[in-house]
């Protein structure tokens, strides 16, 4: 199944901002979250084909959403790529194992993260 809507989770406005504009720009129906716990509910009730998920929020953070997320019967089949700044070899361990599919380090390469998104077809 082609990825048509993708939940881009960050609590920066201006990092939500600039990945929305990408991808709407590229075809892409675009919904955003500011929280962990805002992802939760979103994942749920806007069922995306992929999540963009930042790590370093407030509340839940990235980590302890994706877990939440792919452990949940409703919402295990949505892909989740970790969109961060901790780019430290254990950090992405960590976010492989919390269910991610993928782990990109900030700033992103935007023609990497499109090839990606293409590539879950």
């Amino acid at each position: 199944m082609p990825i048509k809507k993708i939940l881009v989770v960050d609590d920066s406005p201006t990092e939500r901002l600039a990945l929305s504009e990408v991808l709407v720009r590229n075809g892409y129906q675009v919904v955003t979250a500011d929280s962990g716990d805002e992802a939760v509910v979103k994942s749920k009730t806007e069922h995306p084909d992929l999540i963009l998920m930042d790590v370093v929020m407030p509340g839940t953070n990235g980590y302890q959403a994706t877990r939440t997320i792919v452990r949940d019967d409703a919402t295990r089949d949505i892909p989740v790529i970790i969109c961060t700044s901790k780019g430290l070899e254990t950090d992405k361990i960590w976010g492989m194992r919390q269910g991610a599919f993928d782990y990109m380090v900030k700033p992103l390469d935007h023609a990497v993260l499109l090839d990606k998104i293409r590539a879950l077809v």
